[in-house]
């Protein structure tokens, strides 16, 4: 395969993923799938990272996103109880 279709494939699966938290965060049904609230939102946040408290902000944010992959990631293990 050519290494241009190579790198698209790469871009589209990571655009994917991305997109795929954006549903995993319930941001598609809070927002009614409007894309100007997304963007929107994303732009503030892209502001405040860039703001003084921008590190305390990623670090925060980074700390609940890990949490958040292991409970879920918890969840889905054979053998733990659900409900």
């Amino acid at each position: 395969m050519r290494e241009w279709a190579v790198k698209r494939r790469e871009r589209t699966r990571h655009l994917i993923e991305l997109g795929g938290l954006v549903v995993k965060a319930g941001l598609v049904e809070l927002t009614d799938d409007d894309r100007a609230t997304l963007y929107g939102a994303f732009l503030t946040l892209a502001e405040r990272l860039r703001g003084e408290e921008g590190l305390q902000a990623l670090a925060l944010w980074q700390r609940k996103g890990k949490r958040a992959f292991e409970a879920e990631a918890s969840e889905s293990s054979p053998g733990t109880k659900k409900g």
